[in-house]
């Protein structure tokens, strides 16, 4: 008699197909023209960001760390979806291997997971700064840093090990037809010929857990640093201490709302919510996100805004130069 695991995995099918955006196939053009215009803001945004940071020593402070493994993750989140989709929606491509869906998977929600970890390490990054300034750089050292970003890491990685490999051994004996843009967890769950519910239990608690968490020590930490704020007696500290932090809300408002929007629409509106609403809300939290994150810290962070334009300056000269 053959192990189950042997019979699980004869019983996989091969290859996935992805339908993209289920009743929008004849607007395919149109999602790969706009899909490929944010990726590459987001791929080349968040890459001067990295760029700026790294060789800029002005800004080596905690925050800017953050904001650079922020930008980092962001690509990766990106990277893991969009160019499956293009292929979708411009060539009709739709095909992805069994392994190559997991995989996806897998770095799509452990991407996410370190994502919020990140907002809540800025946010506790402006706390300190705004509330305890004259302890910042004892409170928030390297050693500091690394760990919260080890931590962050780890506790994602903790998460989503789990999940894919319940989710992969399940028996998917079935249709193979994924009705997404991309190998979102719940879609593929309702494709496997066993019940799906545990797999789909434990990814809605744990993400619950983790962004409730997160969400709960922002909110906690802004409650008290609005308290710092408006007890300054000075007006244009109160602004600038809050012009200080209006790219974070900005950014957390951009991350938390179509997430938790995407996450609870699957599960509580499947029959009130047209799958394809369903689908682009999902597609646009994973992209979206990544594009203006950098436009953001971009037009709201003086020091970011002046270094790139000086880059850029830099290498339009250079660049002409060469050129005459």
């Amino acid at each position: 008699m053959l192990p189950t695991s042997y019979n699980l995995t004869m019983q996989a099918p091969a290859t996935f197909i992805l339908v993209g955006v289920p009743g929008f196939q004849s607007s395919s053009l149109w999602l790969a023209i706009s899909l490929s215009s944010m990726y590459s803001i987001a791929l080349l945004g968040n890459t001067l960001i990295i760029t700026v940071i790294c060789m800029d020593s002005t800004l080596q402070e905690p925050m800017c760390f953050f904001l650079c493994i922020l930008a980092a993750v962001d690509i990766v989140m990106a990277s893991s979806v969009a160019p499956k989709m293009l292929s979708i929606f411009s060539s009709g491509d739709s095909s992805i291997s069994f392994n190559a869906c997991f995989t996806q998977m897998y770095f799509v929600h452990a991407a996410t997971a370190v994502e919020t970890g990140l907002l809540l390490a800025m946010a506790f990054d402006r706390y300190v700064a705004i509330c305890k300034p004259l302890h910042y750089m004892r409170i928030l050292t390297p050693n500091v840093m690394v760990g919260l970003s080890v931590t962050i890491t780890t506790r994602a990685v903790i998460f989503m090990t789990p999940l894919s490999w319940m989710l992969s051994h399940l028996p998917f004996c079935g249709s193979n037809v994924v009705p997404h843009s991309y190998c979102e967890h719940m879609a593929v769950a309702k494709l496997a010929c066993a019940d799906p519910m545990p797999t789909s239990l434990y990814s809605l608690i744990f993400s619950s857990i983790i962004v409730g968490s997160d969400v709960a020590f922002i909110s906690a930490s802004y409650i008290l640093i609005l308290r710092a704020v408006f007890g300054l007696s000075s007006k244009n500290a109160q602004q600038k201490a809050l012009s200080t932090c209006g790219s974070h809300v900005a950014v957390m408002a951009l991350y938390y709302l179509p997430g938790m929007a995407s996450i609870y629409v699957a599960w509580l509106g499947q029959n009130k919510v047209p799958l394809h609403t369903q689908v682009l809300l999902a597609d646009l939290y994973l992209i979206i996100p990544p594009t203006l994150n950098p436009v953001i810290y971009g037009i709201r962070t003086k020091q970011i805004r002046g270094r790139i334009c000086s880059l850029l300056m830099q290498g339009f000269s250079h660049q002409a130069t060469h050129g005459s």
